[in-house]
This record gives C-alpha cells, sequence and structure tokens, in this order.
C-alpha cells in the first residue's frame, strides 16, 4: 500500500470480497522535499495516508523501513547506470528487487497465500497451469512496461485485481468505499527525484559524478564542453550549448572519454538492439524456441511507445531484436518488452535490458544474425 488511490482501492476490493487482508506500506526514502512532494509515494504522508486506508477498511497495517535495501538495489543502481552513459528504468529494478522478491518473502512469513498490488496490468490462469502477464485493458494506464522481470513463479502468487479496471472506474470505488485518497495525485514515474532533475539526485549520491568533457560530431570534431554527461540523454536537442548549420541531437554518450556525441536526428535511427538480462515468461524454454527459428514479437523500448513489430534471435553475442520499422533515440539501459500481439490485451512474453544499439546505416551492412543453438 502505497498510499495512493490504486493500492488502496486494490485493499478494499480484497477486503470487500471476504478475503484476510494484510496491509503493508515501504518506507523507501525520505529525503527532503520528496517526503511531501504532490506525486511522490511511499514516504512521508503517503505512510500516513495508507495508513487511514486500513483502518477505514478495517485491516492490520504494517509499515516496513526497506530504505536501506532501496539505496542498494535501486537509487544506487540508478546512478551508477546515468554514470555509465545509460537510461535506466528504476521502476522496474524496483518491481524486481523490492517488490516482487523482498516483499514477497515477507508475504510468505505473514503465511499470505497471494500478494496483490494496485498495478494496472492482468494476470490470468493458463489451462495447463501456472499463470501468464497480460496488458491492462485501459492502454493508456498499462503498466506491463515495468513488470516485465517479473517470474513464472511470482506470477503464481501476484494477483492485480485492477488489470481489467479503467483509472476512472477505480476513482469511483475509492469513493463509494470512503477512502480519503479517492482524489489523490498520481505518483511520478521516478519517486525518488524530488526536484525532477535527475543529475541533482545522482550527485547526492554519487558526489563528483559530474565530470566535465566534450561535446563532438559523429567524426569526433570538438563542438563544445559540457559539464558531465549525467546532464543528457540519448535523443535530447535542447541545452547542448552548440550551434551549427542545423539541429543536433544526442547520439551517444561515451562515458569513459566523457563525450557527448551530437549529431542529426538520422543518426537516432536504431534497427537492431543487443540485449542482457533477459527473462522470458513465454512458452518452454526460449533458447529451445530460437533453435527452431527467430521469433516473431512486437516490442515497447519505451512505456510510453505502442508496441512495434520486430524478430527476436540468439548469437554468441547473446540476444539480438530487429526492429522492423526501427526506432529513433533508443538508449542503452532502456528495457526492451516482448508481447504477442500488437493491441489489446496482449500477452507479455517476457523482456530485457537493452546493452547496446547498432543505427540502421550501420545494420544494414551487417551479416544476418547467426541463430543460437539449443543448450541443454
Amino acid at each position: 500500500m502505497s498510499g495512493g488511490v490504486d493500492s488502496s482501492v486494490t485493499a478494499a476490493l480484497l477486503k470487500a470480497e471476504g478475503y484476510e487482508v494484510i496491509g503493508v506500506t515501504l518506507q523507501l526514502y525520505d529525503h527532503g522535499a520528496a517526503t511531501h512532494r504532490k506525486g511522490a509515494c511511499c514516504a512521508g504522508q503517503d505512510i500516513y495516508d495508507a495508513r487511514a486506508v486500513a483502518e477505514r477498511i478495517g485491516i492490520p497495517h504494517y509499515v516496513l523501513d526497506y530504505e536501506q535495501r532501496f539505496k542498494e538495489a535501486v537509487i544506487d543502481r540508478f546512478a551508477e547506470s546515468y554514470i555509465a552513459g545509460e537510461t535506466p528504468v528504476p521502476c522496474v529494478d524496483c518491481n524486481m528487487s523490492i517488490k516482487f522478491h523482498d516483499l514477497l518473502d515477507t508475504a510468505r512469513e505473514l503465511n499470505a497465500h497471494v500478494l496483490a498490488t494496485g498495478h494496472y496490468v492482468a494476470s490470468r490462469s493458463l489451462p495447463g497451469g501456472g499463470r501468464a502477464l497480460y496488458r491492462a485493458r485501459e492502454e493508456e494506464r498499462d503498466q506491463s512496461y515495468f513488470l516485465f522481470g517479473t517470474t513464472r513463479e511470482q506470477l503464481d502468487v501476484l494477483r492485480f485485481p485492477l488489470g481489467e479496471r479503467g483509472k476512472a472506474e477505480t476513482r469511483e470505488l475509492a469513493r463509494r468505499f470512503g477512502l480519503s485518497v479517492a482524489n489523490k495525485q498520481d505518483s511520478q514515474d521516478i519517486c525518488f527525484v524530488p526536484s525532477g532533475h535527475y543529475a541533482d539526485v545522482i550527485e547526492r549520491f554519487k558526489p563528483g559524478a559530474a565530470e566535465p568533457g566534450e561535446i563532438v560530431d559523429l567524426r569526433g570534431k570538438v563542438l563544445g564542453h559540457h559539464a558531465g554527461i549525467i546532464n543528457f540523454t540519448i535523443g535530447q536537442r535542447k541545452g547542448l550549448g552548440v550551434a551549427t548549420g542545423g539541429p543536433l541531437y544526442v547520439v551517444r554518450l561515451d562515458s569513459e572519454r566523457r563525450r557527448v556525441v551530437v549529431g542529426p536526428r538520422e543518426a537516432l535511427h536504431t534497427r537492431r538492439i543487443l540485449l542482457r538480462d533477459v527473462n522470458w515468461i513465454g512458452e518452454g524454454k526460449l533458447e529451445q524456441a530460437l533453435a527452431v527459428g527467430r521469433i516473431e514479437v512486437f516490442v515497447k523500448v519505451r512505456s510510453t511507445r505502442a508496441p512495434q513489430p520486430a524478430w527476436l534471435t540468439g548469437s554468441v553475442r547473446g540476444y539480438e531484436v530487429e526492429l522492423v520499422h526501427g526506432e529513433h533515440g533508443v538508449s542503452a539501459g532502456q528495457a526492451c518488452v516482448f508481447y504477442d500481439a500488437v493491441e489489446g490485451q496482449a500477452r507479455v512474453l517476457g523482456g530485457g535490458f537493452i546493452a547496446s544499439t547498432v543505427s540502421a546505416a550501420e545494420s544494414v551492412t551487417r551479416p544476418p544474425v547467426e541463430m543460437m543453438m539449443a543448450r541443454g
């Protein structure tokens, strides 16, 4: 129970359906303005809101101090990823490491049969046993992109009561249950960034991370200087501080040489993506499926984009995704999530983190990807 309307309604729904419900709130951080900032969660006022909801619906409520664990598993990884020139997705790390690992262990210690959350994603039983993950009914609320790391074992004990509902319905239910959070503002994606400026948080936890360097073009020509690559993201156009004959975008971040590489928009077009830490929750084992041939999937490389057609393959370098239409501004550190369809409540097949990309121009000259042999 984060203190928001979604998790509050989830608890109230399950209580109304006759389940024995225990509310758990995680104290994840408590630094400065984040504690009381609108749009934050899991700190300060939000903990009191969760407790008030628990009292209203008549369930026990526990607050667990996860600050140190959250710092190590989420905030530190976020900072290190940015310093390395990546664009991390901390919500994925939080779900994988904190909510569906540590909190799930706590649920088991409390002898709970299931762990329910307020995520907008659906899970359903499969005919042959087990459960599968699906996109939410309300497309604009779907959070499946942030849950690709969920394992089959976890899905067996996870429940998402809001996956088949819309946000308006959730707020109406909150009013019917008499919950004080019925009109509370939604939390932001990156809850621990008080000011909205990532560089400020990184400097706080990793002092000296903002090392100055050069801004160069695709040929290595120095165009200007910067105060630290943590102030830039792939695809960024504004705030570069350099002027040429045409618009320039951040194409690559070279952390080793502290260089920001800029170029025209067409240089951002990506066709091939190399993945790391791939999680597969589709049918069977991924290696066996790839031994037969490449897999046709639909992928999202940003949470706000619709899935697009792609091919998932394997090679000696690891797993690769070839985007049929390509994509602009794909960055290392982001998630690439697999689906079995492009529209409706498509099934989530898994995903991975983007390790590197190959531009559309480079992709044309590369040989076909060798298929990965089945492993024992």
